[in-house]
């Protein structure tokens, strides 16, 4: 096959607006006019205009160059527009004009490649360039295949050499890197900051004192991946080609200089990376570093849980929130990487004041601690916070309570005696912490095991001793289901924030290790979820509910019989189903949401108050595509409930590799997107791909409790913990966990998740072997337990009783199910028959809560 012919454009000179500053970065908020070289090639067959001569069956490279100037270049009417944040962000914008606007070319494009070189990069080196390649794809978009990114010509002078002289003074060495990334996405924009980059290595090559280029080449190509390692999200699935070059233009008298050239991976260097990635840095104060920190949040003025989550969305736009780059540099981040459950607890030093709402999070930041104050303040200052007497009610407080393990006050040594004077200063750790729980139990949820730095006891260690001596009522802990759809009047309070909901309902419960010497009837009440299946094909009530009248009837006795939430779902999950498309999913389920939301469900003259009831119950949407997710909760959903756990239907074995893995990857990313920018609650549960297949948990047989149970907490825990953890997480008192019931599991199999339900999330040690046991990742969270009608309780009554059923003549069954989940802790139970499940939760939480 013969190569492809081009049509070029080189090095056309453009002027335009960077955010990322040129050779010194842009002054506040104002991008910097600069130029750039843009080289385009297109690959088109030229046989046909070169047999008739005529440019019309060709591209017009005139045309193209003139519709890139005006497309990038700042307009007259506007100074400060366009403008880019980065080299990436033209380069798309690039793509965008070429391969998506028909009016560059009277032929559609096939594809393009393009190079954009800075011509005025940050100090030290010649320029800096990005070069990608992309192809028109269906769906009239693009693809973007290969892109590279390319630093020229860094100049640093080390010691470099082996010769006497060469070791007494500095030489000029030139490196030119190009980090090369193949199968990339549009998704990645930003992911490399080119003035961190060549900073770094200015720095560090500067300081070395090798006697070869070899090793300052590989030397080179260790930093440049130890960069790349700690400042890209989706590491995991990245592996970049590094090419460095490193060149001595003094070593010989007759050549313009000798040079070395390698190629290097991630693998090439473990022993570095791995190192590199457990240090995470934390000793280095440079801007690029990152740094961990665990920040606590309060609030019991106006809607607190709301304020919480307006405050966590503000602290990972650091950029926005404060505009002085003085304070907040161009390059800083903070990224949420884990959350606490949410408790509300009895105020503290001033009791006479409402409950608070507490929680913390984990951050990952290259923001110093002093600055991170400042931003904090800002934030507290944006939720509302007003001025107040000490420890007093606030719309929000956030205290840093630990970065790193450092040890820090701003006071002045002979004021470090007394904590009467914290006010306006940062002492890290907080020195109050040992004796809040409210700061210690989020803490524990996150990170038992971190050892204070001065106190010398591990976080565990420390709430253990002060539950031990104190005489405070146990903290509760807390779910919320935000109020959709969003009124009119709910906006955000900066450009670029979501708008956060405010709270329609919350739940209050509590578990075993708040519990201290509390009687276990004091946990709270049970919460029961009634079942609105809106298809013709579910297993229990097909073409019962799926029509308008019907679903509202369903819906009002489930109001009479004080039903605390609707799980609606409008494809059926059972064994062979017929499949459904987004579109019809969609289509069943939010007329249904809609009309629970709307204002008109009057089917008697003189139910007003029972029609406000049907509008304000909380409502699960029941799916696993993030689409229809996407369109029910804007509705009136205010919550997820997944069967398959963020990993979509073909979701075993899990982790997978090759397609699978991407499929399950895309699965939860998207997921995982809605619902953090919905702030919902997600119910997640354990399945195994067909839920009437691959029921062996022999794998598991180590365990005492029993391979099933075992089985749920690896793999259901394995999902949680990579979607409540690392950066994009979703918020962990957000999350409710469903062993999965009826789901690849044998009948026996079923009773063991039944009989030791609490064995699900009980905080212990999970795994085999003394070096592959860990804490269970579902520790402490709430479940939801399904079991109503499922089809091994008519296995046990065939067996039992030889008697034969069908959906509709478990319900008895179910109540002996239902009572079992109650007895053993369960948060929720999801059910068909609402009227007669009201009466057993009813019992069961007067005998076991």
């Amino acid at each position: 096959m013969r190569d492809s012919d081009l049509i070029r454009v080189n090095d056309l000179l453009v002027t335009v607006l960077l955010h990322s500053g040129s050779r010194w970065p842009s002054k506040g908020s104002k991008p910097t006019a600069q130029p750039v070289h843009i080289s385009l090639a297109i690959p088109h067959d030229i046989s046909s205009a070169a047999r008739s001569d005529d440019l019309s069956q060709s591209i017009n490279y005139s045309t193209l160059a003139s519709t890139l100037r005006t497309c990038l270049s700042p307009t007259v009417a506007s100074h400060e527009e366009p403008a880019f944040e980065s080299l990436e962000q033209i380069l798309f914008r690039c793509f965008d004009v070429l391969l998506l606007h028909e009016t560059t070319s009277a032929l559609r494009l096939p594809g393009a490649q393009i190079k954009i070189v800075q011509l005025k990069p940050p100090l030290h080196c010649k320029a800096l360039a990005i070069e990608g390649e992309a192809a028109f794809g269906p769906s009239a978009s693009w693809r973007l295949t290969k892109i590279d990114h390319i630093v020229e010509d860094l100049g640093c002078n080390p010691i470099i050499g082996v010769n006497p002289a060469e070791r007494l003074e500095r030489q000029l060495v030139r490196i030119n890197i190009t980090v090369e990334t193949l199968n990339a996405t549009r998704a990645l924009k930003n992911w490399l900051d080119f003035r961190a980059l060549t900073r770094r290595l200015y720095q560090k090559v500067e300081d070395t004192s090798y006697l070869t280029l070899e090793a300052l080449a590989s030397f080179v190509a260790v930093e440049t991946l130890q960069h790349l390692q700690s400042h890209l999200d989706n590491i995991a699935d990245y592996n970049p080609k590094i090419r460095v070059k490193a060149a001595k233009p003094c070593a010989l008298v007759f050549a313009e200089s000798s040079e070395v050239e390698i190629t290097r991976y991630f693998e090439d260097y473990p022993m570095e990376l791995t190192l590199a990635s457990e240090a995470s840095s934390r000793s280095d104060s440079s801007p690029s570093a990152i740094h961990c920190a665990a920040i606590a949040l309060g609030s019991n003025v106006g809607d607190s849980i709301q304020n919480i989550e307006l405050a966590l969305r503000l602290l990972e736009n650091p950029l926005l929130v404060v505009g002085d780059r003085s304070t907040i540099s161009q390059n800083a981040f903070v990224y949420i990487v884990n959350t606490s459950f949410l408790y509300e607890s009895a105020p503290m030093y001033v009791t006479d004041q409402p409950s608070f709402i507490n929680c913390a999070c984990m951050i990952e930041t290259n923001i110093p601690p002093v600055n991170l104050l400042q931003l904090v303040k800002k934030i507290e200052e944006i939720v509302g916070r007003k001025p107040s007497f000490r420890n007093g009610p606030r719309a929000i407080d956030l205290d840093i309570v630990l970065y790193d393990e450092l040890n820090f006050d701003t006071r002045a040594q002979e004021e470090q005696h007394t904590l009467d004077n914290l006010n306006g200063h940062l002492v890290i750790p907080h020195p109050r912490m040992s004796e809040r729980e409210f700061v210690l139990r989020p803490l524990y949820d996150m990170i038992p095991e971190y050892v204070h730095p001065s106190l010398h006891k591990s976080i565990s260690t420390l709430l253990n001793e002060l539950t031990l001596i104190s005489d405070d009522p146990p903290m509760d802990k807390v779910i919320a289901f935000p109020q959709y759809p969003l009124p009119p009047n709910n906006t955000s309070p900066l450009p670029g924030v979501d708008p956060v909901p405010s709270i329609l309902t919350y739940w209050k419960y509590r578990d075993s290790r708040s519990i201290r010497t509390v009687p276990a009837r004091t946990q709270g009440k049970t919460r029961l979820m009634a079942t609105l299946n809106v298809t013709p094909d579910s297993f229990s009530d097909g073409s019962t509910h799926n029509t308008l009248p019907t679903a509202l009837a369903y819906v009002h006795e489930a109001v009479r019989v004080s039903v605390d939430i609707l799980d609606i779902g409008g494809y059926s999950t059972r064994p062979g189903a017929s499949f459904v498309s987004v579109e019809e999913e969609i289509d069943r389920v939010v007329p249904f949401i809609q009309a629970m939301r709307s204002a008109n469900l009057a089917t008697t003259e003189d139910d007003s108050e029972e029609n406000r009831m049907v509008r304000d119950m909380p409502i699960s949407i029941d799916t696993f595509r993030w689409e229809v997710a996407e369109n029910a909760i804007p509705a009136g959903a205010n919550c997820i409930n997944d069967v398959y756990a963020f990993t979509g239907p073909q979701n075993y074995p899990y982790p997978a590799s090759g397609a699978a893995k991407q499929q399950m990857t895309e699965y939860m990313r998207k997921m995982k997107d809605v619902a953090r920018k919905f702030a919902v609650p997600v119910v997640l549960m354990h399945s195994r791909g067909d839920a009437g297949m691959n029921k062996d948990y022999s794998v598991y047989d180590y365990s005492d409790d029993g391979s099933v149970l075992e089985g749920v907490r690896v793999e259901l825990g394995m999902k949680v913990d990579e979607i409540v953890k690392g950066r994009g997480c979703i918020r962990r008192w957000n999350v409710i966990v469903d062993p999965g019931i009826g789901f690849s599991k044998t009948v026996e199999g079923n009773l063991e998740l039944l009989r030791q339900g609490a064995a699900v999330t009980a905080d212990r040690l999970i795994g085999s072997g003394s070096n592959e046991k860990k804490r269970n990742p579902l520790a402490g969270f709430p479940q939801l337990v399904g079991t109503s009608k499922k089809s091994f309780l008519g296995m046990i009554l065939s067996d039992k009783r030889g008697k034969s059923t069908e959906a509709k003549d478990r319900i008895w069954a179910t109540a002996g199910a239902v009572a079992c989940a109650v007895q053993q802790g369960a948060l929720v139970v999801r059910v068909h028959d609402t009227h007669e499940m009201s009466d057993v939760v009813a019992i069961a939480d007067a005998l076991w809560r």
